[in-house]
């Protein structure tokens, strides 16, 4: 049993199954998400899709997108579908790869795969073979298929570069993928994370948009594109859910992409580096008034511990006064402004108003009276205003997750 961040994949697992269970047992019951026709229709499926998909399955459907705007499935194709669900992607995707083809409907939910099966026995689909497994461990050889599908199932999985890394295995040099997935704007906060119950919730296990499509140009993708963006969650019968979604900036894409040549470890290694990549990272999380405050220190203490270290040595180093006070208050300054901007998040003044005052206090005791007890007072009030700006940060991100979670509990239907 592996745990992540306090939580199993097994109870992810469970959490997830018993979601999508209730979704197979009574479509109709009323979920936080959109389910059936009405769904598929909102998700971007046209009716020259859905005319060919039985009732049963079409009634069920709970995907986020069309993946099939690709349109990179052809006659005689292999195709994998993760997370078949109901099986209206693998019945559209079996037509397209006609008697030739193969189309593998891969779920974890029992009650899903005892559906789909009913359904490819009683409609006499030939083409469609129905397998369980799950998305991070995939029941295929290496190099078994041409296209995988995939809808509305990625942000579920907790391992997804594992999942990833699994795709790329089972498609032949030069496969296809077409997948429908949500993803966020702004990262959940790690407690969210570790409870399983949310992961149902569709938002709480996606990804940041742009990490996202990294993860996949990591694993060796190319020509990775973003076909449709839409607002999937704006359909929502929860209001509470529209909240929770609109304040992570959740949103439905629909992609297409190639797999291209597996890449060295270190190349992957490099790409996961990439200053471009951890600056969009820091902003996205609100880091950078931490990594401003943690730079002005070192500035300011660490130079000031070299410089003794390499005195003790024997070893004169000549520093300009100037320019070293400049650089310690350019960065206090600048951890002062990140902390005002996180107002913009939680509405409180308190952790700007600290920030400011502790660098006003840094750039007078460096530009007008050096006094060693106002310096330390401002770098003491800076810590306080990043301290409490991170809190509020993630105090309002989990409230606000948890919100979305109790109004779907309530919502649940009966087992």
């Amino acid at each position: 049993m592996v745990a992540v961040l306090g939580y199993t994949r097994e109870q992810i697992a469970a959490a997830v199954k018993e979601m999508y269970s209730a979704v197979a047992a009574d479509p109709g019951a009323g979920f936080h998400f959109p389910v059936g026709g009405a769904a598929a229709r909102i998700a971007g499926y046209d009716e020259e899709l859905l005319g060919a998909v039985p009732k049963p399955a079409l009634a069920a459907f709970a995907g986020v997108g069309c993946p099939f705007r690709a349109g990179v499935v052809a006659p005689g194709d292999v195709v994998l579908d993760i997370g078949s669900g109901s099986g209206v992607d693998a019945v559209i995707a079996s037509r397209l790869v006609g008697p030739g083809g193969k189309v593998v409907g891969l779920d974890m939910t029992p009650a899903m795969l005892d559906g789909l099966r009913g359904l490819v026995w009683s409609e006499g689909i030939a083409n469609i073979e129905v397998v369980e497994g799950d998305a991070e461990r995939i029941p295929l050889p290496d190099a078994s298929v041409d296209v995988v599908t995939s809808n509305g199932v990625l942000n579920l999985v907790p391992d997804k570069r594992r999942a990833i890394a699994e795709i790329f295995r089972v498609l032949r040099p030069g496969g296809r993928v077409q997948i429908a997935d949500i993803v966020i704007r702004l990262p959940v906060t790690p407690d969210c994370l570790a409870d399983p119950k949310l992961w149902a919730e569709c938002v709480v296990g996606a990804t940041v948009d742009e990490d996202y499509l990294d993860m996949f140009r990591d694993a060796g993708f190319e020509e990775v594109e973003v076909l449709r963006s839409h607002d999937y969650f704006r359909h929502s019968p929860s209001p509470e859910t529209r909240e929770v979604a609109e304040g992570f900036g959740a949103r439905a894409v629909e992609l297409r992409m190639r797999r291209g040549r597996r890449l060295p470890a270190a190349a992957r290694a490099l790409r996961r580096v990439d200053p471009r990549r951890l600056g969009r990272q820091l902003h996205r999380r609100g880091l950078w008034g931490v990594v401003a405050f943690a730079a002005a220190l070192l500035a300011c203490y660490g130079t000031v511990v070299a410089l003794a270290v390499l005195g003790a040595m024997g070893l004169a180093v000549a520093v300009d006064d100037t320019a070293w006070a400049a650089a310690i208050v350019a960065l206090a300054a600048v951890a002062a402004l990140a902390v005002l901007a996180g107002q913009r998040k939680h509405r409180r003044i308190g952790p700007g108003i600290a920030a400011v005052l502790g660098a006003a206090a840094i750039g007078y005791a460096m530009a007008v009276s050096y006094d060693l007890a106002i310096e330390l007072a401002g770098f003491a009030l800076i810590a306080a205003g990043v301290l409490w700006d991170q809190i509020l940060r993630r105090r309002d991100a989990s409230r606000l997750a948890r919100r979305g979670q109790v109004a779907s509990s309530a919502r649940a239907p009966a087992r």
